[in-house]
């Protein structure tokens, strides 16, 4: 990246921090405004990170000083469709609860609306285009045979596919065409042998109401959503601001948890460093305070030190560095072990893209296990003739939405 476009990168994070944390700097950002801001890339960095409600309600507060009027006709007219997206979005969620309810599936919803009211008291507060539910493993079934019955379609395959090639994930994608809305419809929370912070297990005995909309959806207790975004956020590589935001704001608002329990929690998963993370990162660039049970754990553990540098060296970076790969599940893993045998499930479980290469009949599908690595290895082989680009993230087939 040139030096130029990595200085506009790194102001326009800067001034995203500033205005977007749980305590925002208006003043620091006053002064970055009378600087050499640019504006077209400060919008975009907005986009790219989910902060445009944040970047909108700040701006309007400096009474839109120095802006120019183009990038203020730019962000008003995403406030109207970020407003009416939200509104789709919460009468859809409502619509899926009501029938879930009804049909005596268990579930909550968490992240997207759910999240949004529960953190900023208003479901526009975030960015997100997809609802996100959890069901104890024996209701997947229930649950998509519900969806459907909504109008909602997978494509992925119909339902021996899906657990063959896309359980792995431990989530299938559900899209309605005419209402133009998806649901991602969990059992877990991440692929197969990965920990997380949190197990579903549980959940379901913690589970509280929350009004989204017009309706009283359950979500996750406080204990169980701080575990959520810890886990979430390093799953992802953190590549998005508006997820440490999210924590940041989680710890400034819920002051009495008890983070060295909830710590421990993540550790009996084989996940605490996620939660050692999310303090790094939120206390490097939002100035979060690490509370005191953490403090020295955090400053004694050089796996989160590196890996905080590395994600914050990515954010003020060039976009394409911060490019979805699959395998960055495996920073959810403590343990290098962990890591090596995560990874080794990973790249020999099958995917839709092993079917595609050689469909089989289904009685003969259990020989993917045996076909996968020699056809990873001739990818690989390929590549370096410089025939092909590996492309094992995709192999993967991570799913990428805003949430």
């Amino acid at each position: 990246m040139a030096i130029g476009a990595m200085e506009t990168a790194s102001k326009g994070i800067d001034f995203l921090c500033a205005i977007a944390g749980p305590q925002p700097d208006l003043e620091r950002a006053r002064r970055l405004l009378r600087g050499s801001l640019d504006f077209s890339a400060l919008l975009d960095f907005a986009s790219e990170h989910y902060l445009g409600p944040q970047l909108l309600a700040a701006l309007s507060e400096l009474d839109w000083q120095g802006v120019p009027a183009e990038s203020k006709a730019k962000l008003e007219e995403f406030r109207r469709r970020h407003v009416l997206r939200t509104l789709h979005l919460t009468e859809e969620l409502c619509r899926i609860a009501a029938l879930f309810s009804s049909r005596g599936i268990i579930f909550a919803a968490f992240k997207g609306a759910a999240l949004a009211v529960d953190l900023y008291g208003d479901p526009a507060r975030r960015v997100y285009s997809d609802i996100d539910i959890i069901v104890p493993t024996g209701q997947v079934p229930a649950a998509e045979t519900a969806l459907e019955s909504l109008g909602y379609h997978n494509d992925q395959g119909d339902r021996a596919f899906r657990r063959m090639f896309c359980a792995y994930q431990g989530q299938y994608s559900f899209v309605h065409a005419d209402r133009g809305a998806a649901v991602d419809l969990h059992w877990v929370f991440t692929a197969a042998a990965l920990p997380f912070p949190l197990q579903v297990d549980e959940l379901w005995s913690g589970l509280r109401p929350v009004t989204v909309g017009t309706c009283a959806v359950p979500t996750f207790s406080d204990p169980d959503v701080a575990l959520l975004l810890a886990g979430h956020g390093t799953k992802e590589g953190w590549r998005s601001l508006g997820w440490i935001c999210d924590f940041a704001t989680f710890v400034h608002e819920r002051p009495a948890l008890n983070w060295p329990s909830l710590h421990q929690r993540a550790c009996q998963q084989g996940s605490g460093d996620a939660v050692l993370l999310a303090f790094a990162l939120s206390n490097m660039l939002l100035g979060v305070a690490i509370p005191a049970g953490l403090a020295d754990k955090l400053a004694r553990n050089k796996r989160v030190a590196r890996l905080a540098a590395l994600i914050i060296d990515r954010l003020r970076g060039s976009s394409s560095k911060r490019g979805r790969s699959h395998l960055m599940d495996l920073a959810l893993c403590d343990r290098l072990w962990d890591r090596i045998k995560a990874a080794a499930r990973l790249l020999l479980t099958p995917t839709p893209g092993d079917y595609q290469a050689l469909p089989l009949p289904q009685a003969s599908w259990p020989l993917y296990y045996a076909l996968r690595p020699l056809r990873l290895v001739a990818r690989g082989l390929a590549s370096l003739r410089g025939d092909r680009q590996p492309m094992i993230g995709q192999e993967l087939g991570a799913v990428d939405r805003r949430t």
